[in-house]
């Protein structure tokens, strides 16, 4: 899909994928911090990378945040879709013939394959093929005949992946990746990852853009707060209501982050793969829990193109998942698990 989340994908770097910066942390409000080290004040850091700001909040160890850093640096290096160097721009440049890259590409390429293949034509890594024909930055429309001359070429089948040697192909030369429906969600799970290997942090906040993992426990053991802010309003700080959750990762997608308009008509970035347009959809913005932040990612994506209803079928479908939906005419829709999962307290009236 071409993306949407938090900041979409530019021309600078890796697409967002379908993500929009509308959740913001609330760590305020607490109940009384209990005494022994995890209550320490946390250290933050931030740094730029995906073509957006990324932000860590982290209690119990003063050293992760760099570490976080430099992680989000190495993965930039690898999936940035604009960078020749990348192993995606490697890959899609090849035509058709074999590249070897780095192990986390084949591990997010392997994780990519099977959330297309369950996606059923909703989500499709190589979307590249249309998304970059696209540019939400300048306002450039591509010719509907070059839609429809790349859109035969957006097949997720044609990756073709060797563990052992490394390598990945493109079987169709025409194809591309673009992983930004995905990438700032596997960058996520691999950073918690780093914290739960590689450090001694006993909670954290990770915030990439629209995409927020939640790792460990708050130092005063209440539930994490993350705010979901109003679509319509994507720079500022219109909070429509707030989620309480332990863990896992909350990521959201909307329409209103990258947009133009062209001879009276409004684009927005988020692409349906099957058209290789803007996707037509009753969602203004759809907002996912799940554990896995690499799944919150393109489900998110996925459950904008799929609309409220299928969409909230599909969220429900899914274990330890849930979906909040804002509607185009300002009505909201939430999958049966939401509020089982999120405790949500809503600023908007139904």
């Amino acid at each position: 899909m071409g993306r949407a989340k938090g900041t979409p994908i530019s021309r600078r770097g890796l697409m967002c994928g379908g993500t929009c910066s509308v959740l913001t942390l609330m760590l305020s409000g607490c109940t009384q911090p209990r005494t022994d080290a995890s209550a320490a004040k946390p250290v933050t850091g931030s740094t730029f990378a995906f073509d957006t700001y990324c932000t860590f909040v982290v209690y119990g160890d003063d050293t992760a945040p760099a570490r976080l850093a430099d992680a989000c640096a190495h993965f930039g290096t690898l999936f940035d879709l604009y960078d020749e160097k990348s192993d995606i721009a490697r890959i899609n440049a090849a035509a058709g013939e074999p590249v070897r890259v780095h192990a986390d590409t084949v591990d997010l390429l392997l994780a990519a394959k099977t959330y297309c293949e369950q996606a059923d034509g909703l989500f499709d890594v190589t979307i590249g093929a249309v998304s970059t024909l696209w540019d939400f930055t300048e306002g450039v429309r591509p010719a509907p005949e070059a839609i429809a001359d790349a859109l035969p070429h957006v097949d997720w089948r044609c990756i073709e992946i060797d563990e052992e040697a490394l390598t990945v192909r493109l079987a169709d030369p025409q194809a591309k990746l673009d992983l930004g429906g995905i990438a700032k969600g596997y960058v996520a799970d691999r950073l918690c990852d780093l914290l739960r290997d590689e450090t001694s942090a006993t909670g954290a906040v990770l915030s990439l853009g629209g995409n927020i993992a939640l790792f460990g426990e708050k130092p005063n053991g209440e539930p994490w707060e993350t705010g979901v802010r109003d679509p319509n309003e994507p720079g500022g700080d219109t909070v429509v209501g707030t989620a309480r959750v332990q863990g896992g990762s909350l990521v959201t997608s909307g329409l209103y982050e990258r947009v133009f308009e062209q001879d009276g008509v409004t684009y927005w970035h988020i692409l349906d793969p099957r058209t290789g347009e803007p996707v037509q959809t009753d969602v203004a913005s759809v907002t996912v829990l799940s554990p896995s932040s690499t799944v919150a990612d393109a489900l998110s994506t996925t459950l904008f193109v799929a609309g409220s209803r299928h969409g909230a079928e599909i969220a429900d479908a899914l274990e330890d998942t849930a979906a909040y939906f804002i509607l185009q005419d300002g009505r909201t829709v939430e999958s049966t698990r939401w509020q089982e999962l999120t405790n949500f307290s809503s600023q908007m009236g139904r």
